[in-house]
């Protein structure tokens, strides 16, 4: 048995890219920060390190979560896989990437800093709408939906 998991809560460093494969579907690439921040032992000062995680969404339900309504400096919750690749660049040398993948059921994102506050289009957004967007949305994706009633 083997498990490959990765849960993070962290910040969007810039704006999600979304783009498209060749057979028409949509995935979101974007970059999560996450920061660990301590106090140091011999000097008292307050320090903090910063890790930077690639993250890439191919599940569609997802895909139009983040469209709509993720942005620079949310604040995410991500369950998905690691997985790395590896490619050959335009010079011939073999490049290497590893990356934090969101498909199928296997995967989470939960928007942790949504507010009841006007976007940028003037749109006044409540939680109770983006809720039903987000329930839209993945009603459309072919997901699979457990049932939480566990008999155990």
């Amino acid at each position: 048995m083997s498990l490959n998991k990765v849960q993070l809560i962290g910040n969007l460093g810039q704006d999600p890219e979304i783009r498209s494969t060749q057979d028409g579907r949509e995935l979101a690439n974007f970059s999560l920060a996450t920061t660990e921040n301590w106090k140091d032992k011999n000097t008292g000062e307050r320090q903090s390190k910063t890790e930077w995680h690639r993250i890439v969404v191919f599940s569609q339900g997802l895909v139009g979560v983040i469209k709509n309504y993720v942005k620079k400096g949310s604040k995410l919750y991500i369950e998905g896989a690691l997985q790395t690749r590896k490619w050959t660049d335009k010079s011939g040398v073999e490049k290497y990437t590893t990356e934090i993948v969101l498909q199928n059921y296997n995967s989470n994102l939960q928007i942790l800093n949504f507010t009841n506050s006007q976007d940028s289009s003037g749109y006044q957004n409540s939680d109770q709408s983006i809720e039903a967007t987000i329930k839209n949305e993945f009603q459309g994706a072919k997901e699979v939906e457990l049932d939480d009633d566990i008999p155990f």
